[in-house]
């Protein structure tokens, strides 16, 4: 596979510096979100996953593989739990095939790793965030199950994930949306993702934010919290904000941070609390569907940000986690400079 894009995520921050919460085996090429060019096929390769005809220059993404007989793949039907996975960025690129991240000219797919052709509609950056950034999104949904049109839906969480999860819960038909995030520029594009109310971390207290959400939903809290922010803090404030009964979904907390909460909460307001993970090959072609028929209505190109070759890649990584670009790119075709 040729690489054509890989646009970066908070993931790649955690692995970079050391604090992500899963095993790495190290040296690692960095890079998950990636769209590539098909250069060379092995047989059985004239389809895609979903039976689309597959051929030499396609484009395509590809997703991690699982084992397909073990408990988690069998029996309980959730191969993306599975414990033998093989997963790109994560593997030694000391070992064959020594090129499995997005971060360098070629990419070698597993002939078990699902394969989904990109719509030639589909920018290559839009398709690379499709391969983890809205995957995760479509997974987090299919977990949460459908949102009622009766539903005010709180997201925690202005980064990539977040505004990807405010234009899904609009196409849902949720009643209400408040996003939760910061800096403004974010909370802007949040209102044109369809959120109803934006709520600052920058501004505004917990206190007062909790107030807002309270005041919009009759006192009651909001029935789905959604948790893209990737800040542990906000995993006890997010509890705090949905309603009796509710459900809270936690996605962003990919860290190894430590924080404490009580249980009881959960309990004594009969919460439903649901954690989401990754997303198998239906996510990849479900979240590039999404893109093809919506990329007029919603402004997901508004999340790309600026093409580095890859000699900087480092530079777009710090651009990340000081949360002055949404979501960079890596391009093998970039100018020697950020663009």
């Amino acid at each position: 596979m040729q690489t054509e894009c890989c646009t970066l995520c908070g993931t790649d921050v955690h692995l970079v510096r050391g604090n992500l919460n899963r095993n790495v085996d190290l040296p690692v090429i960095a890079g998950h979100e990636a769209t590539g060019r098909v250069v060379a096929k092995g047989d059985g390769t004239d389809t895609d996953s979903v039976g689309q005809p597959l051929e030499l220059g396609d484009r395509i993404l590809w997703t991690r593989t699982n084992c397909g007989h073990c408990y988690m793949c069998t029996v309980a039907a959730q191969p993306t739990l599975c414990p033998d996975a093989r997963a790109y960025m994560y593997e030694s690129m000391s070992q064959p095939p020594h090129l499995l991240g997005g971060m360098s000219e070629y990419v070698y797919v597993f002939p078990d790793s699902g394969r989904v052709v990109v719509p030639h509609t589909i920018d290559a950056p839009l398709a690379s965030m499709a391969s983890c950034a809205f995957r995760s999104v479509v997974h987090a949904f299919a977990e949460l199950g459908p949102v009622k049109p009766t539903d005010t839906v709180a997201v925690q969480g202005t980064g990539p994930l977040g505004l990807l999860a405010i234009g899904l819960a609009r196409l849902s038909g949720a009643h209400r949306i408040l996003a939760i995030g910061a800096p403004d520029s974010r909370l802007s594009l949040a209102t044109r993702f369809g959120a109803d109310v934006t709520l600052s971390i920058a501004t505004q207290s917990i206190e007062e934010r909790r107030d807002v959400i309270f005041q919009e939903t009759a006192g009651r809290g909001a029935d789905v919290v959604m948790e893209f922010s990737g800040q542990p803090d906000a995993f006890c404030e997010g509890l705090t904000l949905v309603r009796r009964g509710g459900t809270y979904l936690v996605v962003g907390q990919l860290g190894s941070d430590e924080i404490p909460f009580r249980p009881s909460q959960v309990v004594h307001r009969n919460l439903r609390l649901i954690g989401s993970l990754s997303g198998g090959v239906r996510d990849y072609w479900t979240a590039l569907q999404l893109i093809e028929a919506h990329q007029t209505e919603l402004p997901f190109h508004n999340l790309i940000s600026r093409s580095y070759a890859l000699e900087f890649a480092n530079e777009a990584i710090d651009a990340i986690a000081s949360q002055t670009e949404l979501k960079p790119r890596i391009s093998m075709f970039a100018p020697h400079r950020p663009t």
